[in-house]
């Protein structure tokens, strides 16, 4: 996913014996990562997804890990009419972003004559586990598969009562820190990496941020807008606390494309809290994190 994942316990002194099962169940946790990895990469031509995206017209079964990715980015885009969708592929791949984090290299896909679809052209049967894809698609779960994989290294380490995940700035926070009190989390600034532009106080739930200043190309930032297939230019950053990583990550990027306004509407309505940054510096909060 080409971020580092941190996984921190904290708790008394423990016996060696119980050092080893503290070791294997953080294994575990980490290990979720290359498996959600290997179904939902973008960039890795044996993943289950670019299985998926070759294959239009017929009902293809797919994996609970895949079928639980698409089903929740499709309900995001549904919810945002468009704002958010994991239909993006074709248009980052084209706008530069398409090198593998691990070697550097170019991915490059055969893009169809039309690459006019769109999240509609996707159609899921839960009965069967099956996706149909109605036309040639780029399907990009960018957005939600990390925030997939913390929830399930999260699911692994419940037996502890204080732990953190981090994986490249989306979190997971359970419990305690050291010290007893909930765990302090500072927002990068969007212009000045050295600082933060707010700082959170969080116990058992999950916090990502999305940003302009993440993955920058000579055509614009990552973070498009599927409507326009241009960079969104609305927000800096947008950062959501939910109860869970993959509907925090997923909402932070909505959020982000939504801007200010229809954005802080769209996370109120899913009862979730988030921090919006324009790109004037200015910060709008839901009445949540403001009553913090």
């Amino acid at each position: 996913m080409g971020t580092v994942v941190t996984i921190r316990i904290v708790g008394p002194a423990v016996t060696q014996r119980q050092k080893s099962e503290l070791e294997n169940s953080a294994g575990r946790a980490a290990a979720w990562f290359q498996r959600v990895e290997d179904a939902c990469s973008r960039f890795d031509e044996s993943s289950e997804l670019r299985q998926l995206s070759a294959r239009v017209g017929p009902p293809v079964p797919v994996s609970a890990l895949l079928f639980q990715a698409l089903q929740f980015a499709l309900k995001v885009a549904e919810e945002t009419n468009g704002a958010f969708d994991p239909t993006v592929g074709w248009r980052m791949e084209t706008r530069g972003f398409n090198r593998h984090y691990q070697s550097g290299e170019p991915v490059r896909t055969a893009p169809p004559a039309d690459t006019n679809g769109t999240y509609r052209d996707v159609r899921l049967d839960p009965t069967n586990r099956t996706v149909t894809l109605l036309r040639p698609l780029g399907l990009d779960l960018g957005a939600v598969a990390k925030g997939l994989a913390v929830d399930l290294a999260a699911r692994e380490l419940e037996s502890f009562e204080n732990f953190t995940i981090d994986a490249g700035g989306d979190l997971f926070l359970a419990g305690s820190n050291a010290d007893g009190e909930p765990w302090s989390v500072g927002i990068r600034h969007p212009r000045d990496p050295q600082a933060f532009i707010h700082r959170l106080y969080l116990s058992d739930a999950a916090v990502c941020t999305s940003g302009d200043y993440e993955r920058v190309g000579a055509s614009g930032h990552h973070l498009l807008d599927p409507r326009t297939g241009q960079s969104a230019a609305l927000a800096a950053s947008a950062t959501v606390v939910a109860p869970n990583a993959m509907m925090a990550d997923a909402l932070a990027t909505a959020a982000f494309v939504l801007g200010p306004v229809e954005g802080l509407q769209l996370l109120e309505n899913s009862e979730v809290d988030g921090l919006i940054v324009t790109p004037a510096l200015e910060s709008f909060m839901t009445p949540g994190l403001r009553d913090e």
